[in-house]
């Protein structure tokens, strides 16, 4: 019944913690189109692909404190960290195991900002269209970002690096 929720407690506890809400959407949704089992429905939204499923069930499992979500005051804006919490750990070992290779995906999302994995996760919202249209279409729907031809390059062989990392 909550194995989604355990899905997300997993993966929070194997990236260690998450800061910002737009990486954790990010980084569940190219997890998602890299062949790990999340179910979330996403849909394009300001930042890229966006799950409203997701964002409720965070909340819930910060609610039932399976997460901890750390609030900073950043001035302009607020930012969230996420981290399992010690009941978290507990409902995760009553729960389905790892999935093969996904601390790895994860270790590499991680280590990216934000606005890199809203480029590679925008790119993979639009995958079934060839390269040069996914890069028109990043521009028509990202077009403030600036994004230089060298972070697209990078976003792609990004995407390829994940590819063969859950591949092999």
């Amino acid at each position: 019944m909550l194995e989604e929720h355990a899905k997300i407690v997993q993966f929070i506890t194997l990236a260690g913690e998450v800061t910002g809400r737009k990486k954790l959407q990010k980084m569940v949704y190219i997890a998602k189109k890299m062949n790990f089992p999340f179910q979330e429905k996403y849909q394009f939204h300001m930042y890229g692909p966006y799950s409203e499923e997701l964002t409720l069930r965070v909340e819930e499992l910060c609610n039932m404190a399976f997460l901890s979500e750390k609030l900073e005051d950043k001035g302009s804006y607020v930012q969230y960290t996420y981290s399992c919490t010690e009941e978290g750990r507990q409902f995760l070992s009553s729960m389905s195991k790892d999935h093969p290779k996904l601390d790895q995906c994860i270790t590499h999302l991680n280590g990216k900002s934000s606005r890199f994995l809203e480029l590679v996760s925008t790119l993979l919202y639009f995958d079934t269209l060839e390269r040069e249209l996914q890069i028109e279409k990043l521009h028509v729907v990202k077009g403030k970002l600036n994004f230089t031809e060298k972070e697209i390059e990078d976003a792609f062989a990004f995407i390829g690096e994940l590819q063969s990392c859950v591949t092999v």
